[in-house]
């Protein structure tokens, strides 16, 4: 056999080199971290469920922690400023500084607005409560979904006895069908949780909310326990349809 050079130009040669290793290795992270008021500092979590990190997921994931955390600070960090004030008065005492007196009156301004939250109460729990209810009804699709595979696998594998090579397929099918509906049993806990947590408060602004959702102590092991699951779920959201006048729809 003859080899035969082709000749090729500039452009392809440097195309099919491989280029040096400096030149494609990843880079390491550098997230920024962010120094908190309290002298402590907020630093961004690697997760590794969504790949190798980088800077930009890194501190994208530093900002959705940061943004409730800056919600939550404003009134607090109100009322501190207004106590600063307040203790060079109560130091200062039977004449408390002029300036001290100007400071803590600015301070009571700023912090007037924080003491609206009761009357702003009802219009979150109305909001957390749809939130709730449309996570349920994803969760509800997602059952639905998995009780009807696994029906159509019980009867499949039924129909498939005396085939061994396709009943182990089916087999392993339903284990992981099986596996799919523990997963989605363990996300009712935390919304268990979060319901009780909006009930209380809706008791800060005046409400009283009659609604629970009682997670299983194990994943449903036949069909009539996914339906039985199944009304469950679907009576909490019939319930926070009730309480919100159905707004939620």
């Amino acid at each position: 056999m003859t080899n035969i050079d082709i000749p090729l130009s500039e452009e392809l040669q440097k195309a099919f080199q491989i280029p040096p290793c400096s030149e494609v290795a990843l880079p390491f992270p550098k997230p920024l971290k962010v120094t908190l008021p309290t002298g402590s500092s907020m630093n961004a979590f690697v997760d590794m469920s969504k790949g190798i990190p980088n800077d930009c997921s890194m501190n994208f994931n530093l900002m959705v922690q940061m943004a409730p955390l800056l919600a939550a600070m404003e009134c607090p960090l109100k009322m501190l400023k207004l106590l600063k004030p307040l203790v060079d008065i109560i130091q200062g005492l039977p004449t408390p500084p002029v300036g001290a007196m100007t400071e803590f009156a600015n301070a009571a301004v700023d912090l007037a607005p924080c003491f609206t939250v009761f009357a702003s109460i009802p219009m979150f729990v109305k909001d957390l409560l749809c939130l709730v209810r449309s996570v349920l009804n994803c969760l509800l699709g997602q059952i639905r979904t998995v009780r009807d595979l696994l029906a159509g696998l019980q009867l499949r594998i039924g129909e498939a006895e005396g085939n061994p090579d396709l009943l182990a397929t089916l087999k392993c099918a339903q284990d992981n069908a099986n596996a799919s509906m523990q997963s989605l049993t363990q996300s009712i806990d935390p919304i268990a949780g979060l319901l009780e947590l909006v009930g209380m408060v809706a008791q800060l602004g005046g409400q009283s909310l009659n609604l629970s959702l009682s997670a299983p102590s194990a994943p449903p092991e036949d069909l009539a326990a996914i339906d039985a699951l199944i009304d469950v779920l679907q009576t909490a959201v019939d319930a926070i349809d009730a309480a919100t006048g159905g707004s939620c729809a």
